[in-house]
């Protein structure tokens, strides 16, 4: 007894759920009832009852949208009493019989609707698991971009000891032998664990590009990284000279524009001879300091100066591995420009040398708090010429070790 109290309990809290949830049907079916009822038994009111209910089911099948099965089932018990009711009057006399023709009409129309509404139903799902789809390849494309990430970040990390203790030993071998095949062979060594060492460097620094911890913001007076730049490559057997250079700040990062800078430079020495000319400079324009790094060599193909900011990319003809670059220090002056909301603009003359600028927003500020002002120096040095395209093997023989900050 207890038992079948609770199942007719459930089944009562079931038939409440249901009514709540279909409540809207269930008025419009009595409201379906009603009007049946009039057109039996009001026959003088025409049409009125008749339209009252299809209009009604169109109007509450545009809310609903009823699945097929349901909709059908609906337009055919609407279509059958509608129908029979309309015929009983045409047989009585009471109606027209053109009156019953309005009814396959109606029904054909409304059937119609509902084709239509199941096709943009499908195209509207279709979209969604389109969208879905596309969102689930990015998301996976954006796991896959942050293991690639986070690889290189711990590859960089841990390349770094093993290549500065090889180093250090490969100098020592260096400096310690008195073979002269031994001491050029270490050489070599020393040569290509610098290579490895500013690989790792460069995407250790391109790995972390946009990471929050990416920048130290301070105020950086651009003539100061201008001229310390100029003491680390002063050496290299070029002809240096320091351009117009304005006294203005910026906020950003030291060390990372400093990298940035040594990069272009270290371009520019990869692309000139021992005679040719490397100048300097800084200005500002628009409110922005323009850190500028010009040469006078061999230049950039205007098809290559698209994508020599691609990472892996360089310029033609040098593309040989003996001209020491990687195609990843424009990508990290791009970096670097992009991190302190700037940008990196390059412009180029085969044969007649190019010119790279670093734009950064200026503070509006000078270190002195003056105006900004314009200064002019200059310096040059000499050394004998080297090919164009054994430059950059012949500069690592003769010139140091660049500084970290220029990896």
């Amino acid at each position: 007894m207890r038992g079948w109290r609770q199942g007719l309990a459930a089944g009562l809290r079931r038939a409440l759920r249901w009514a709540r949830s279909s409540r809207w049907d269930l008025i419009w079916a009595a409201f379906v009832v009603i009007n049946l009822i009039v057109m039996r038994l009001v026959p003088q009111w025409g049409t009125v009852p008749f339209l009252a209910i299809w209009v009604s089911l169109t109007v509450i099948y545009g809310f609903r949208l009823w699945r097929l099965q349901p909709a059908i089932l609906t337009l055919t018990v609407v279509t059958i009493a509608t129908g029979a009711i309309i015929g009983i009057e045409v047989v009585n006399g009471q109606q027209d019989a053109d009156y019953l023709a309005e009814v396959p009409l109606i029904a054909l129309m409304f059937l119609v609707m509902v084709w239509h509404g199941r096709r943009r139903v499908s195209a509207v799902e279709g979209r969604l698991a389109a969208m879905e789809e596309v969102q689930r390849v990015s998301q996976e494309n954006l796991r896959l971009l942050e293991q690639q990430r986070l690889f290189l970040l711990d590859a960089a990390h841990e390349l770094g000891t093993p290549i500065t203790v090889a180093l250090g030993h490969a100098e020592l071998i260096e400096q310690a032998v008195t073979d002269q095949l031994v001491a050029e062979d270490a050489r070599v060594i020393v040569g290509e664990l610098g290579r490895m060492r500013r690989l790792a460097s460069r995407l250790l620094l391109l790995t972390s590009a946009g990471t929050p911890g990416f920048l130290h913001l301070a105020p950086v007076a651009a003539d100061t990284v201008l001229m310390e730049a100029l003491s680390r490559w002063g050496y290299t057997p070029r002809r240096w000279r320091l351009g117009e250079v304005a006294e203005v700040t910026v906020l950003g990062d030291h060390d990372r524009l400093a990298v940035a800078l040594d990069a272009l430079i270290e371009n520019a020495v990869a692309h000139t001879e021992a005679d040719d000319l490397i100048e300097l400079s800084a200005r500002v324009e628009g409110g922005q300091a323009v850190l500028a790094v010009t040469d006078s060599g061999c230049g950039i193909p205007e098809e290559d100066l698209a994508r020599i900011f691609s990472r892996f990319s360089r310029a033609t003809p040098y593309r040989s591995r003996e001209s020491g670059g990687f195609g990843l220090g424009l990508p990290v002056v791009a970096a670097i420009a992009e991190a302190h909301h700037g940008s990196v603009r390059v412009t180029s003359n085969v044969g007649r040398g190019s010119t790279f600028e670093l734009v950064v927003p200026a503070t509006g500020e000078t270190p002195n708090g003056s105006e900004p002002s314009p200064v002019r120096s200059g310096k040059s040095s000499l050394s004998r010429t080297y090919g164009c395209d054994s430059r950059a093997s012949a500069t690592r023989r003769r010139a140091p070790a660049s500084p970290r900050r220029a990896s």
